[in-house]
């Protein structure tokens, strides 16, 4: 490289345009690579339901020593997502559970916030009854979904030729009706209990709200694309370069001691 920038100069030119040449048609690229209008995002409007729960109903299990209380809550299930239940004013080793017919979709991971490297897609199971159980008389919380498709709950992206077919389909993803969608809640406690526990039960629906084409910034993102080509292409330009320049220093510094020795040879032949 060095020798071939040494005997010939109009190579750095050439590297030059070359190189500014790719820059923009990269830069070019990422940008247009960051854009499609067939890509849509649609936004969903989520209406969440804190269910008026009435007076419970127990049973008295005289052979286990057990008392059951229970609930039967008529949900929505016109785009039902989420069923959360929380229980308060727990005895010791209370089990509760969540019942739903049609299937719900849960973990005990499901809503905890450290929960590291967990996906409800891939971990959660779906069963017609979830349970949990109260330790030393703790509040219990079991949350659950009807499915872990990402794009029905929390909005999401389509890919469409048009605004009305990227409607279309975003209406077909989010529509969904959860049946039988009535919630059953049963507690367990141990003995002959007159005190009923506390339950809140949370639903949520989420309907279609709005789509729009998929866009950003055209300038930042040209900008940003623009900056991380050229430093790429700094990293193997510039030591191209500082080895052109080394050899035209040290070209230079030759040429000056040849005429320096030039120059002393001639003095030498004068003097003779």
């Amino acid at each position: 490289m060095r020798k071939a920038l040494a005997q010939n100069p109009n190579l750095l030119r050439t590297l030059l345009g070359l190189s500014f040449t790719l820059i923009f048609i990269l830069a070019y690229a990422v940008y247009g690579a960051t854009v499609s209008p067939s890509y849509y995002l649609y936004q969903t409007d989520s209406e969440t339901t804190i269910h008026s729960l009435g007076n419970s109903e127990s049973i008295y299990d005289s052979d286990d020593n057990t008392t059951t209380w229970y609930w039967n809550i008529p949900a929505d299930g016109v785009n039902l997502t989420w069923v959360n239940l929380t229980a308060t004013e727990l005895s010791d080793d209370s089990i509760v559970k969540l019942i739903n017919v049609g299937g719900l979709y849960s973990n005990r991971l499901l809503g905890v916030e450290d929960a590291d490297k967990f996906s409800c897609e891939t971990s959660c199971y779906q069963n017609t009854t979830h349970e949990a159980i109260s330790e030393d008389g703790e509040d219990v919380s079991i949350f659950s979904m009807t499915t872990t498709e990402p794009g029905r709950r929390n909005n999401g992206t389509v890919y469409a030729k048009s605004l009305e077919d990227a409607t279309e389909k975003a209406r077909e993803v989010i529509d969904y009706t959860h049946s039988p969608s009535s919630i059953r809640v049963e507690i367990i406690e141990k003995g002959d209990r007159q005190t009923s526990p506390t339950i809140n039960l949370t639903t949520v629906n989420e309907d279609f709200l709005e789509i729009e084409v998929f866009s950003i910034d055209a300038g930042t993102e040209f900008l940003w694309s623009l900056a991380a080509v050229i430093g790429c292409f700094s990293i193997l330009l510039i030591p191209s370069f500082g080895l052109y320049f080394a050899s035209r220093a040290k070209e230079k510094k030759n040429e000056l001691k040849l005429k320096l020795a030039e120059e002393s040879v001639d003095i030498g032949l004068e003097e003779e």
